[in-house]
């Protein structure tokens, strides 16, 4: 703990919160463990040597503690109104999230009588959009967010649960809305950037142009098109799309250079003062993105050593930005861009320099921001490498060289889309800028979707459990002490955990084998039966069934789990109710 006090005590906490979300322990039982947690930290504050060497242990419990009971906290379910299925409600939106092919879909705050609940709410893409200057009042269709029928699928209802998020509803048409008076400064800022969104769709700008800029400043995919989100997944470049750490450092630096020759370098505090209350500006602006509050949050802490003339520490300013975080919602700790973020962090201060030392010594700053990015690159890859497969269950081997190519160009256009956002939030258009800008931003997506259409570098069901994860961080992990002195004691380390990796996996390979069974998939008001028999599952379905849906919800995420690929699409016809197999009946409908 003497070197890194803050970060070991950040995973404590953490571990706190996930253990509290497993296993659920009552406030009483809660309350005791803080209680035996303080009585022995105070115990071993004393000068005997014995209790001075269980003084981190104690404070590592002590922490562990206060994880649990800030989960406690955060995840008490609100009271729910008794809601029928067809209900008229008066609602707010609060944020607007990514279309499907037929609806808008926002989250809301609405209310039925005095009873108020959050929901996501669906409407036809025929209807008006929705801002925040009205309150809305509509007869709406809303259901109870049901948890998944099978351990294999995602929790939707979870998910959203982490949000008190517990309804869905649906307005199919008409409805109602009137001025609001009561906007708060939040809102007048929400409403703001939807404005500006507005102006950049009725710019000159090419359509791919104008989604991308919004993606890549303003953290709003809801309308991008869904084959250039598809090629960005498959090349490995989707972080490109959100606004990362990486985006956020670049407008900081940005900043700071421009304030470069108004502040001489004695009053280097008062820059680095004003470019972080900017780039806080812009999180605002952009309504408070986790990435974006991630990142300006880790900046800060950062920052906050070199104004407190304390030697920077970018673990130290990590942890720090994670306790900011997670003290004010444990929940986001479950995050996926939340952990994505923090372990890519931790890849590059575990791997970068020691893979520097095998990379070419540059010769100028141009070598120099080459080499640093190919080490900081690969660092972060093989740092996220096992949760992007854990939790996404694909992964391209061509998003390393993809990233090196993408990345330099990627830094400018950021710096690009911000001056078009920044134009068009002003209402000023320039003919030529936007060519120039057309340009860029269509050739960078050529390149992209070149990278996305090499499909022998992309595989998706890959079978990947927690377990593996964690075997594979440990090898990471001792990956660095075997760059770092290439021995027969660090190479013996990494092969020992890379041969437990393989026979992990053949075991859980033999075990998803011997699995036999029949399952009845829910598809919507559809059903979609799988037949499994040693490694190949036969799919029965009705010959209207959207198959590309099916396969996307149903067929791969239970491939992904039983651990196979060998299948087979049997369509039947629509006005067969039900099926025999093995003897036993099974309803189509």
């Amino acid at each position: 703990m003497q070197k890194q006090p803050l970060l070991i005590l950040c995973i404590c906490f953490i571990l706190g919160i996930f253990f509290q979300d497993y296993a659920s322990l009552k406030s009483s039982e809660i309350y005791l463990f803080l209680i035996i947690s303080l009585f022995s930290l105070g115990l071993f504050l004393g000068k005997n040597f014995l209790f001075y060497r269980l003084r981190p242990v104690s404070l590592c419990l002590l922490f562990f503690s206060f994880g649990i009971f800030l989960h406690l906290l955060n995840s008490e379910k609100p009271k729910l109104p008794e809601l029928k299925t067809k209900e008229n409600v008066i609602f707010k939106i609060t944020k607007k999230l990514n279309s499907n092919q037929k609806s808008r879909r926002y989250e809301i705050e609405a209310w039925k009588g005095n009873n108020a609940f959050k929901s996501v709410l669906s409407l036809p893409k025929s209807e008006k959009e929705f801002d925040f200057l009205h309150y809305y009042k509509a007869e709406v269709y809303i259901n109870k967010i049901e948890k998944p029928y099978s351990d294999f699928q995602f929790d939707y209802a979870k998910y959203l649960a982490r949000k008190d998020i517990f309804f869905q509803i649906y307005l199919p048409n008409s409805y109602q809305s009137s001025k609001r008076e009561d906007l708060s400064i939040a809102e007048k800022i929400r409403q703001k950037r939807l404005e500006t969104l507005v102006k950049i769709d009725a710019s000159d700008l090419s359509k791919p142009s104008r989604e991308f800029t919004k993606g890549i400043i303003l953290a709003d995919r809801t309308e991008m098109d869904k084959e250039i989100v598809r090629d960005f997944s498959k090349s490995g470049l989707v972080h490109i799309l959100a606004i990362s750490g990486s985006h956020m450092a670049i407008i900081f630096w940005l900043i700071l250079l421009i304030l470069n020759p108004i502040f001489p370098a004695r009053l280097i505090n008062y820059k680095i003062v004003i470019s972080l209350l900017l780039i806080w500006s812009f999180a605002i602006f952009i309504d408070y993105g986790s990435s974006v509050v991630r990142s300006c949050v880790m900046i800060s802490a950062y920052y906050l050593f070199i104004l407190l003339q304390r030697k920077t520490d970018v673990l130290h300013s990590m942890a720090l930005a994670a306790f900011a975080i997670l003290i004010f919602d444990t929940n986001q700790v479950f995050d996926v861009g939340f952990q994505l973020s923090f372990l890519a962090v931790f890849g590059i201060c575990w791997l970068n320099q020691p893979l520097l030392k095998y990379l070419p010594k540059p010769n100028n700053n141009f070598q120099n921001f080459l080499v640093n990015v190919i080490s900081i690159s690969i660092s972060a890859q093989l740092a996220t490498l096992p949760l992007v497969i854990y939790y996404f269950h694909q992964y391209s081997f061509i998003s390393i060289i993809a990233n090196l190519v993408v990345i330099p160009f990627s830094e400018i256009l950021i710096i690009f889309a911000l001056l078009m956002t920044v134009l068009n939030a002003f209402s000023l258009q320039f003919s030529f800028l936007n060519l120039i800008y057309d340009f860029c931003v269509s050739s960078t997506l050529k390149v992209i979707h070149f990278f996305a259409t090499l499909e022998f570098a992309f595989y998706k069901t890959i079978p990947f459990t927690l377990l593996e994860a964690v075997v594979v961080f440990i090898i990471i992990y001792f990956l660095r002490f075997l760059i770092v002195k290439f021995n027969g004691k660090n190479m013996l380390r990494v092969a020992y955990f890379l041969l437990l990796f393989i026979v992990l996996r053949v075991v859980l390979n033999f075990k998803a084998k011997e699995i036999d069974e029949v399952l009845i998939h829910q598809y919507f008001k559809e059903k979609v039966i799988s037949v499994k028999n040693q490694d190949k599952v036969q799919f029965i379905m009705h010959e209207n069934l959207n198959r590309d849906k099916i396969e996307q919800y149903v067929i791969e995420p239970y491939l992904t789990s039983r651990r196979t690929k060998n299948f087979e699409v049997i369509q039947i016809a629509k006005s067969i109710d039900q099926i025999k197999i093995d003897g036993v009946k099974y309803d189509l409908k």
